[in-house]
């Protein structure tokens, strides 16, 4: 073997000639990056613009949905107004108290089911017993009626919707028969 055999064998330094193929391989393999580089930066803006615009979307869709919730409510509490208004309108004619009465509980029946209908339902008061989650006591009171513990009395009537208060029961708590 010669001694120029031993030497590494290179495509660009061979016998000193000079390759331009080989040459510009490192400048060809910078381009192709910098352009990878290039469209992998639009593609990112271009994820990003478009989250971005899903991102609103969403924010717009939740903003109309919780807008628009009470929808369903509101249609199915218009017919109580307007037999609440019939009610009224009979009254100012001059009616008796007891029609009136009549038609003002028919009324309030008519409310009360489309509270329930939206599972917006009263929280039991007087004779249940008294839970701090459902109630709020506002005194106590002896009597003999109602065993200690329970409610005696409402103040003011609790609302729930399905398992949350919406507002609790105003009660009177028994403190059980007078001694």
């Amino acid at each position: 073997m010669s001694a120029e055999t031993d030497k590494p064998h290179t495509p660009d330094t061979d016998e000193g000639v000079h390759n331009p193929l080989f040459a510009s391989a490192p400048e060809a393999k910078i381009d192709q990056l910098e352009a990878d580089l290039k469209k992998a930066q639009d593609e990112l803006l271009r994820q990003q613009a478009e989250f971005e615009n899903f991102r609103k979307r969403k924010a717009r869709e939740m903003e109309e949905e919780r807008k628009y919730t009470i929808l369903p409510f509101a249609r199915d509490l218009l017919p109580v107004v307007d037999n609440l208004d019939r009610a009224l309108e009979a009254a100012a004619q001059g009616g008796d108290a007891t029609s009136l009465r009549d038609g003002v509980k028919m009324v309030s029946a008519q409310l009360m089911n489309v509270l329930s209908q939206h599972q917006c339902i009263r929280i039991p008061g007087v004779g249940s017993e008294f839970d701090p989650n459902f109630h709020q006591a506002i005194a106590q009171e002896a009597t003999a009626e109602y065993p200690a513990g329970s409610v005696s009395r409402e103040a003011q009537v609790g609302y729930k919707l399905y398992d949350r208060v919406i507002r609790p029961a105003q009660v009177f708590v028994s403190t059980g028969p007078a001694s």
